[in-house]
Parts: structure tokens; C-alpha cells; sequence
């Protein structure tokens, strides 16, 4: 079964870097940058690198959102079982 987890998690990664690709790809450029002057690689790289620092701020965000939704759900759950218990 170890096989099939492995291939499940690789394509998950893929998926995901696919995913951050299309998001990097498609980011708005302002219009009044040229790409044919000298200086629209070294915009394009600090344009890339705050992209990358929001983009991985918002990641980190969302993970600690999901982990706080996770262990109100883990209290709910032991809240409940513990109802059902004091039941039976």
C-alpha cells in the first residue's frame, strides 16, 4: 500500500506546484513597463520576489487557519463523545 501513497503524494505535489506556476504566470505586470528596456529584469525579479513573500504569507495564513479549524473540531468532537458517554 506504501506504492500507492507515494504516487497519491507526488501527484498531489505536482499538482500544486502546477497550480503555483499558473498563479506566478498569470500575475497582473503593470502596463507602462516595457519589457524591452534594460531595466525590466531587475523590476520583473523584485516585482517576482514580493509576489513570492505575499504568496507565501497568505500560504502561512491559511495553514494556521486550518490548524485552529482543526482543534476546535477536535474539542467539538471530544465534547460530543463525551456527552454520548455521560449518556450511556
Amino acid at each position: 500500500m506504501g506504492g500507492f501513497r507515494h504516487k497519491i503524494v507526488f501527484l498531489l505535489v505536482v499538482y500544486f506546484a502546477g497550480f503555483a506556476t499558473a498563479i506566478y504566470t498569470l500575475a497582473p505586470v503593470p502596463e507602462n513597463v516595457s519589457r524591452t528596456d534594460g531595466q525590466s529584469f531587475g523590476y520583473s525579479a523584485l516585482k517576482s520576489d514580493k509576489f513570492a513573500k505575499s504568496f507565501n504569507s497568505g500560504i502561512h495564513k491559511c495553514i494556521d487557519f486550518s490548524k485552529d479549524a482543526a482543534q476546535q473540531v477536535s474539542r467539538f468532537i471530544k465534547q460530543k463523545a463525551d456527552e454520548r458517554d455521560a449518556v450511556n
